[in-house]
């Protein structure tokens, strides 16, 4: 089988492209906007003309796309995450390849939800904030291709390679310093948010299972257990061996709250300052993965125990 991979060195591309070439029955091709692609090519500004000349040239049976853009304005997110997801779908259906088209999706898609619920794949959709909304773009655009297509709606990705800027990246980082200049004492805000954490490698496991599968429309992926941050801080500092304390700043996020492991001070007082969770989900977030268990076959194997101590592995590196 061959794959293109779209996206293989992002942050979920990576451990994808292992688990794709971990299949000796896979012949993979890395398409994307760095150096070290099998090919370089920008779908935020690339023709779909030109896409399925290299689609109709390689011949790919299946192809995933794991590409996107998690920061920046309405525009730059419109661009990378809806944009270019129009560019593959157009490109596709010109091509004589007949490939399956595998979508990352996200759980912002959903937006908020009640709390203590589950979100199944049939929630009506209300994104919160311009990634969710460019996402969900993405989403209609590949259900209304015509395509054979299954879009993955990955909710909180964990584990190694985790990316400084997100919540957990921060949380070690803030851990890592405190270590290292001998602080008792670490002070946390934001910490009430809760989501589903899903480790990366367990995402690439359900890409790989849906590149596989005939399984077509919207898949879930996620732990189906929500966890408060501050829960998650807690697991993170018995496997760093942190002693220190852990001071969660009270009240909700806004002007005058510290972020994630930065100490109260007047500087606070200067500017606002990013919640933890500027994704547009709320306080709540756990996903149904019924879905996944039986088109897929797929469950998660890795806790997030786990996630968090391959998470500080990176981060005590840095010490």
């Amino acid at each position: 089988m061959r794959v293109l991979l779209i996206g293989a060195n992002g942050y979920l591309g990576r451990f994808v492209a292992d688990r794709l070439l971990a299949d000796p029955a896979v012949q993979l091709t890395a398409l994307g906007r760095g150096d070290d692609a099998d090919v370089r090519f920008d779908l935020a500004s690339g023709s779909p003309g030109a896409l399925t000349r290299f689609l109709d040239a390689v011949h790919p049976g299946v192809v995933v796309n794991c590409a996107g853009a998690t920061r920046g304005g309405a525009r730059e997110l419109t661009r990378h995450n809806t944009v270019a997801v129009a560019t593959v779908c157009e490109a596709l259906r010109r091509s004589g390849c007949g490939a399956r088209l595998v979508q990352i999706g996200c759980g912002a898609e959903y937006g908020p939800s009640q709390p203590g619920s589950s979100t199944a794949e049939d929630a009506v959709p209300r994104p919160g904030g311009p990634y969710g909304v460019s996402k969900l773009a993405a989403t209609e655009l590949v259900l209304g291709s015509g395509l054979d297509a299954v879009v993955l709606r990955v909710f909180s990705p964990a584990g190694p390679g985790t990316p400084a800027g997100s919540p957990l990246g921060r949380l070690a980082e803030a851990m890592r310093r405190a270590m290292q200049s001998g602080d008792g004492e670490l002070k946390l805000a934001g910490l009430g948010a809760q989501r589903d954490f899903v480790d990366v490698r367990d995402v690439a496991r359900a890409v790989h299972a849906a590149s596989l599968s005939a399984a077509q429309g919207v898949i879930n992926i996620g732990s189906g257990r929500a966890v408060r941050l501050r829960d998650a801080a807690a697991t993170l500092a018995r496997v760093a061996g942190y002693g220190g304390a852990l001071h969660e700043l009270d009240g909700p996020p806004g002007p005058l709250r510290a972020p994630i492991g930065h100490p109260r001070g007047d500087s606070d007082h200067v500017a606002p300052v990013a919640y933890p969770y500027p994704d547009g989900c709320g306080s709540w977030q756990q996903a149904d993965v019924r879905t996944a268990r039986d088109r897929l076959g797929w469950r998660p194997r890795i806790n997030l125990e786990e996630s968090l101590a391959d998470i500080w592995m990176e981060a005590a590196c840095r010490i």
